[in-house]
């Protein structure tokens, strides 16, 4: 009879104590890689040389008496594991992005939908969550716990540990404490650098989000009302929220390659100096269409208060929302909603994403309802990286090579700034269309589109890639948006606007996000107490009856 050995799993005999202290290497050396590429960096205007090599030891000190608080049986080995696997996915985004995972990174990070997962999957990624997550997470598994001689020699051991890591920690205070103090201050972003950082600053979101009260909803704008055009037409607005587009890319504002070519002869004016109210969608998005300014903003309030599209609502402006981007981030909680559905396969959608022209049935069909005072919003796919190459048609891509793949680290600057722009030069196309549609409508309506970009996009300028980056440190090419406005000379003229005044501010003005709420609500001639006329760019070129 034929016998069948049976396979068993290697074990390695290793003491609590020692697994401690072979994990918190790992994490303090491995794992944190790039925080100590950039001590190393920083250091060189420290004259101690030996400063920076302190930092790995620091790191290994802290980690050895972090590990040691969940060093017990039945905990250690799960805790760890899931630890390593979200610590690889954080190293791949920190080594190759510059990614900083603070709080308002990982509320990026829970906001995204699967759809926009994927876009990240790719086998660079996915070596470095094999490589240094799924692999010494096998390994751990394989650890067979050895137990002590003793209970009193366990106790013993772990004291010891925590004894050496905090005299190590002492020691490295007393003797470098003036060149951390020098580096850190200068550098506030280091410790979100830190690995496993995004565990606490996951947890915080989570805390904010779900765990604090909820404040009392506040009604505004609820006196609004529409101000009758002098021809006595409906108003239809088409706002067309792009996703991350940055202004200097945009040909309207100087970019030497015509990015813009589809609606260059249509009349549009650009803002050429525009600044985001935050670096990622979860936050711009809400902040953007509220009342509160950036330094003002706060989600709680923000979220339980009537947003520009709500006080539209109270002045009895029909308004749909069209998404393609994976939500509307609470905007349009109280409002018709549509959403494109990428599980469809079709000339516009793969099964996983959708190219913007999917929203323009919708805006039709919007379009040609009933004939009253409206406004649509089209939430674009836009930009999103790092599947740029996604966001348009193949036979729409004027720039090439093109970086055709999401592990940006392996194309050329050149293919990156290529594959990008062709994803402007789409939008611009879309654009183009919904303009057509207004035109088609325009001796019904007195028409309008206006678009903005929620923020802008690194593509590897300082060695920043994507966006999130903290606002502080945030470079421009992540804060300054584009902000586009079609409004033809004879539909402003009925609103009560000089389109020639608007075009001269739009050269010459400095302007943010906190502007949007009460600009849309002057573009639409809509009149209540909430407005605030200095934040209003239609406010200096109202022209009298």
């Amino acid at each position: 009879m034929l016998k069948i050995s049976h396979f068993s799993v290697p074990r390695i005999p290793v003491t609590l104590t020692g697994l401690v202290i072979i994990l918190s290497v790992y994490f303090g050396t491995v794992m944190n890689y790039p925080v100590l590429k950039k001590i190393f960096m920083l250091s060189a205007d420290v004259s101690n040389s030996g400063f920076p090599w302190t930092a790995p030891v620091l790191l290994i000190c802290a980690f050895l008496i972090l590990f040691s608080a969940i060093a017990w049986p039945y905990l250690l080995k799960p805790v760890m594991c899931l630890l390593l696997l979200s610590s690889a996915a954080a190293l791949y985004a920190e080594v190759n992005f510059n990614v900083l995972f603070d709080t308002t990174m990982m509320e990026s990070v829970f906001e995204t939908n699967a759809s926009e997962i994927s876009f990240y999957m790719n086998p660079a990624s996915l070596l470095y969550f094999v490589g240094f997550g799924g692999v010494p997470c096998l390994l751990l598994c394989m650890v067979k716990i050895v137990p002590h001689r003793s209970w009193m020699v366990a106790i013993c051991a772990r004291m010891a540990v925590l004894i050496v890591a905090i005299a190590g920690i002492g020691l490295i205070a007393a003797t470098h404490y003036k060149d951390y103090a020098s580096v850190g201050r200068n550098n506030h972003y280091l410790n979100k650098m830190i690995i496993p950082a995004q565990v606490y600053s996951g947890y915080r979101y989570l805390e904010k989000k779900y765990l604090s009260r909820p404040l009392a909803y506040q009604f505004q704008g609820e006196d609004a009302r529409v101000l009758p055009a002098r021809n006595g037409k409906p108003t239809l607005m088409v706002v067309v929220l792009g996703e991350t587009a940055r202004a200097m890319n945009f040909a309207y504002n100087g970019y030497p390659r015509n990015t813009n070519p589809y609606t260059e002869n249509l009349g549009l004016i650009s803002f050429r100096d525009v600044s985001s109210c935050g670096t990622y969608t979860a936050l711009s998005v809400p902040c953007m269409f509220s009342s509160l300014t950036r330094t003002q903003y706060n989600e709680p309030r923000a979220k339980t208060q009537d947003n520009v599209l709500d006080v539209m609502q109270h002045a009895g402006v029909d308004v749909l929302w069209v998404d393609n981007d994976g939500g509307d981030k609470g905007v349009a909680k109280h409002l018709p909603y549509r959403t494109v559905n990428p599980d469809l396969k079709n000339q516009a959608c793969n099964g996983t994403t959708c190219f913007d022209e999917a929203m323009l049935h919708d805006a039709q069909t919007f379009i040609d309802g009933e004939v009253r005072n409206k406004i649509l919003v089209l939430h674009t796919i836009g930009s999103h990286g790092p599947t740029y190459w996604q966001r348009y048609p193949e036979e729409q891509a004027p720039f090439q090579p093109a970086c055709n793949r999401s592990d940006l680290e392996n194309c050329t600057d050149q293919q990156i700034r290529n594959v990008y722009d062709n994803t402007l030069v789409y939008t611009d196309s879309i654009l183009a269309k919904v303009i057509q549609q207004l035109i088609h409508v325009d001796d019904t309506y007195n028409v309008m589109l206006t678009y903005i970009s929620d923020h802008g996009e690194s593509l590897g300028e300082g060695g920043f890639y994507l966006h999130g980056a903290p606002y502080a440190i945030a470079p421009r090419e992540q804060t300054q948006v584009p902000w586009l406005l079609w409004l033809p000379d004879n539909d402003a003229r009925q609103k009560g606007l000089d389109a020639h005044c608007l075009r001269q501010k739009a050269q010459q003005a400095s302007l943010t996000h906190d502007a949007f709420f009460h600009s849309l609500l002057g573009l639409y001639g809509v009149q209540t107490d909430i407005k605030d006329p200095a934040l209003d760019v239609t406010q200096s070129c109202k022209i009298s009856a």
